[in-house]
């Protein structure tokens, strides 16, 4: 297709969005393209500015951003410090949510097909496995386990010998209550992925107020068992932050916290009513929830050391330290159910919704959107994933693999989006026929595959090359490091091509 007959498919309306000819959206399904990945014309959209202001007000507040935080602490940073990582994070997710999900909040597209126009129509592959299975199945598994161990707690309450079942029985290294609680909520989790999509936008919106109703009792506590905002604000770590260097680390293990989404934020922006909801609402939700965020993990981890004496890595520990009266009973149950619905927003529409969209985008007569996500909670269980939440050591480790992936995939699209194509798309070269490799040789752009490979080794030797200072550090800013090389390097490797490309003519 030329760019003229590209331009009359697909006409851009009052709001910013681009509606595409109605013809061509028939085309493109008679090509065998289901109806999920199909471009979302604007009459479609429903996502207005409060819905990307409330979307991750919820999952924010999930246990595995809290443990991240802890880490902080055990690394060294004081609460004026810790407070600056989690605030420094917000506004780079933000931002990285806004530049990434505005083509897909312009034309309709989801994140699997985005990646077509970015990596080839064959080499879309790579990253949307890297996406939407091997982060997929990751998260979903260590947040359903980390949640599991709250819902040990919360049963305990209720039933004093729940944490005595079975004796000393394992089986892969779980006990009988944590192996009952996993179920429990992995259930839990896969029933709400497979409802009704009216159903999910329900929970999505106002799971988000409940969480903060209730996650606010936590920090009241918490303030009142260390005697104030004074004593918590003067806590100082048990051992001192050795360098500047460990700031940075600690903001780009928060930021690879949400890189998942920063990749694949198109898979939500795309049904925006127009380009200015999502470029406004993600920003206001973020920095505001992060705000409460930061407030009452420093309340509670910091709390819990002036209280008690010790540093508490899993959050879930502390507030187990709360009595066993009736009003402190109800209380760890409202906060557990609290830090559960959150975590569970955070599995379905960061973890599940994606990974099932990559999946059938790329084998579409093979899966639907639900079968290919409840593929993935399976899987992600059967990763044994409790071994990756074991200490804090791990938890960083696993933030270093996964910033080595999503960095550099951001960066590349960014690049390609921006600097490629100038904020503008044709279709035809994502909804090719079968058997058509697209614009690109044998269907992969190889500039784009070869930066993606070259960023994760790069930012990976540091986790098995200890002895190397420099590469360590390079780990540790994973996320940072990769999405600079994936632009820098696609932008480059697009001058060369095109100098080269001139060149022969």
């Amino acid at each position: 297709m030329t760019n003229v007959n590209a331009a009359a498919a697909q006409a851009e309306v009052g709001t910013g969005l681009v509606r595409v000819d109605d013809d061509k959206l028939a085309e493109y399904e008679r090509r065998g393209y289901p109806t999920d990945v199909l471009p979302m014309q604007p009459e479609q959209r429903t996502w207005g500015t409060f819905n990307f202001v409330t979307l991750w007000m919820g999952p924010i507040h999930n246990i595995l951003s809290y443990m991240t935080v802890a880490g902080f602490f055990i690394l060294g940073l004081n609460v004026p410090q810790v407070v600056a990582a989690v605030m420094l994070s917000a506004v780079i997710v933000s931002a990285g949510y806004v530049l990434n999900g505005r083509s897909a909040a312009k034309y309709g597209l989801p994140f699997a097909m985005l990646l077509r126009d970015s990596f080839g129509v064959k080499g879309s592959v790579v990253p949307a496995l890297a996406r939407g299975i091997v982060a997929g199945v990751v998260f979903f598994g260590t947040t359903t386990f980390v949640g599991a161990q709250t819902l040990n707690i919360m049963f305990s309450r209720f039933w004093s010998g729940y944490l005595d079942l079975g004796g000393g029985f394992s089986l892969l290294g779980l006990d009988l209550p944590t192996i009952i609680s996993y179920v429990v909520l992995w259930t839990i989790t896969v029933l709400l992925f497979v409802s009704s999509s009216k159903a999910l936008g329900f929970f999505g919106t106002w799971s988000a107020l409940v969480v903060y109703a209730v996650i606010i009792i936590g920090a009241v506590w918490a303030f009142r068992m260390a005697g104030g905002l004074g004593p918590i604000l003067d806590y100082q770590p048990t051992k001192a932050m050795s360098g500047p260097l460990v700031f940075v680390g600690c903001v780009s293990a928060l930021v690879s916290n949400w890189a998942g989404p920063i990749v694949n934020m198109s898979d939500m922006t795309r049904n925006a009513t127009s380009v200015r909801a999502p470029a406004l609402g993600l920003p206001i939700g973020m920095i505001t929830s992060y705000i409460l965020f930061s407030i009452v993990t420093v309340a509670i981890i910091a709390g819990t050391k002036i209280a008690f004496g010790e540093e508490i890595f899993n959050i879930v520990y502390a507030f187990d330290k709360m009595g066993h009266d009736v009003g402190a009973n109800l209380a760890v149950i409202l906060l557990i159910l609290a830090l559960n619905t959150g975590a569970t927003a955070f599995c379905v529409f960061a973890n599940l919704l994606p990974a099932g969209l990559q999946m059938t985008a790329l084998f579409p007569k093979v899966f639907t959107v639900r079968t290919a996500g409840v593929l993935t909670a399976v899987i992600g269980t059967l990763i044994l994933p409790w071994k990756l939440v074991a200490s804090q050591q791990t938890l960083f480790l696993f933030y270093g693999f996964i910033g080595s992936m999503f960095g550099p995939i951001a960066g590349i699209m960014l690049a390609s989006y921006y600097v490629e194509r100038r904020d503008r798309l044709d279709l035809d070269r994502v909804y090719v026929p079968e058997g058509d490799d697209g614009e690109h040789p044998g269907g992969y752009n190889r500039l784009a595959i070869i930066v993606l490979c070259v960023s994760f080794v790069v930012t990976m030797l540091g986790a098995a090359l200890k002895g190397v200072p420099f590469l360590v550090q390079l780990n540790n800013f994973a996320f940072f490091v990769g999405l600079v090389i994936g632009f820098v390097g696609y932008a480059i490797g697009l001058r060369v091509r095109t100098s080269r490309a001139v060149g022969s003519v």
